[in-house]
């Protein structure tokens, strides 16, 4: 299993349209399985770029590591 195969930061839209960033972390546990946290933030974005700015210029984010779901 790849150690690199998820995303750090993952966008989703909520009900009323608007974007929400959630920062995960991966940890493994001793056999190697991956344990995925993740934080949302409280701010909401008007567009899916708006969020991505967010991420990097308060996360350092590097493209390629957003998932828009």
């Amino acid at each position: 299993m790849s150690r690199d195969d998820s995303k750090p930061f993952v966008i989703s839209q909520d009900d009323e349209g608007r974007f929400r960033l959630a920062v995960c972390s991966t940890r493994y546990n001793s056999r190697g399985y991956p344990i995925v946290t993740s934080q949302m933030q409280d701010e909401t974005f008007e567009t899916a770029a708006a969020a991505k700015s967010f991420a990097r210029n308060n996360f350092n984010a590097k493209a390629g590591e957003y998932s828009v779901t």
